[in-house]
């Protein structure tokens, strides 16, 4: 059997909207935990969460996906993505 190399991916992420105080990054947190992905997740002072997520290209993916709607209490109006080059700098998935 041949197993094919991963595609392995990185995504800088900015999540607009209401995303601050409705447990966003502790649901991304355990989303991302779930799905294998590293990296973290960060309120920001304009009201905005950042995150960079590492890992499978398909599982980044579904995270993006995931940060489209986020956790129930969430009102996503906006997601900035910037695919950078996998760095693989990360073990587990914080939140800063």
């Amino acid at each position: 059997m041949i197993t094919l190399p991963v595609e392995k991916a990185r995504a800088h992420v900015f999540v607009s909207g209401i995303v601050q105080g409705v447990f966003f990054r502790r649901t991304c947190q355990k989303e991302a935990k779930k799905m294998g992905i590293t990296g973290w997740v960060n309120n920001l002072k304009d009201g905005r969460v950042e995150a960079i997520f590492e890992g499978e290209k398909d599982k980044v993916e579904k995270m993006i996906k995931w940060a489209k709607g986020g956790p129930i209490l969430a009102a996503v109006d906006g997601l900035e993505i910037n695919w950078e080059d996998y760095q693989g700098e990360f073990n587990k998935f914080e939140i800063r």
